[in-house]
């Protein structure tokens, strides 16, 4: 980990596509100062309100996870709150001009590729920490989330889906910022057939395609490239899980153990963690190699 916050060292743009609302959407992510944290801008609403990438400030966890204060909504933010957090990115300005964020390829890689090319850079500020000290768990019925005591960050992330195609699968991985993009940016999200036309019909999904997700019918995958993992599936689900833990506002060292986890109960593990104070504390921690 780095012992100093960091931030872009210049400005990136991309645009694209809602996955669920359809609409283009112009982004850019700017460098921002020291203690800022990520915020993202509606450019396109009178004033250009702000909000905070923050646990508190999650309003909706159904179909993505959604930001939103004073009326004003992000949507489908996780695969760009996991590029920063996946490449140790701590302060940053996000401009929107539409409410949902791009889905671009499904996955986190173009966001990651553009902040490797913006180019990252230490800032004057230390980077402090939250240190998992005691098991902290959320479980509902057969899905579950924890966090462990751990000297690093890891992760272990187990799916299972009674289909042919997807099984059981389970990864484990000890987080840098180099594996992050080598092992997880690049793994897409991914629906049921029966799914994607269900959601459709019912007025989501509208930017949804071949292009931007892995979808299944009853025994194979539709996309004719194939999978990018042969355990893409749960690779991007680690993902997922990354973006969703970084609205805690600043970093941990602990072990993420999810089993069946989704964007709610995830969001709900933060709830509790803040609440369990006896359970971690906050350090800065002395320069370790990425």
């Amino acid at each position: 980990m780095y012992s100093n916050q960091r931030t872009l060292v210049r400005p990136v743009q991309c645009s694209g596509v809602g996955l669920h609302s359809g609409k283009k959407v112009n982004l850019t992510i700017k460098p921002a100062p020291v203690n800022h944290g990520v915020k993202f801008v509606r450019t396109d609403l009178p004033h250009k309100p702000v909000i905070g990438a923050h646990f508190r400030n999650v309003i909706d966890t159904s179909l993505a996870t959604t930001l939103g204060t004073d009326g004003v909504i992000v949507s489908t933010v996780e695969h760009l709150m996991a590029s920063f957090a996946g490449l140790s990115i701590d302060n940053i300005l996000v401009e929107m001009d539409a409410y949902e964020a791009p889905i671009m390829d499904g996955s986190a890689g173009p966001f990651t590729s553009m902040l490797l090319e913006a180019g990252i850079k230490a800032q004057s500020g230390k980077r402090f920490t939250f240190v998992v000290k005691k098991p902290i768990e959320m479980e509902e019925e057969d899905r579950k989330v924890a966090l462990h005591p751990s000297d690093t960050l890891k992760i272990t992330c187990t799916i299972d889906f009674e289909h042919p195609v997807v099984n059981r699968q389970s990864f484990t991985i000890s987080l840098t910022d180099s594996l992050f993009e080598k092992e997880i940016s690049r793994a897409r999200t991914f629906g049921f057939l029966h799914e994607v036309n269900h959601l459709k019909k019912n007025g989501f999904a509208r930017g949804g395609s071949l292009d931007n997700a892995v979808v299944i019918d009853k025994d194979k995958i539709l996309n004719q490239e194939g999978l990018r993992y042969k355990d893409e599936f749960v690779r991007h689900k680690v993902l997922d899980c990354i973006g969703d833990l970084s609205l805690l506002g600043m970093p941990f060292i602990g072990h993420i153990v999810a089993h069946k986890s989704g964007h709610a109960l995830n969001h709900a593990l933060l709830k509790r963690f803040i609440d369990q104070k006896t359970c971690w504390e906050t350090v800065h921690i002395p320069a370790i190699s990425p």
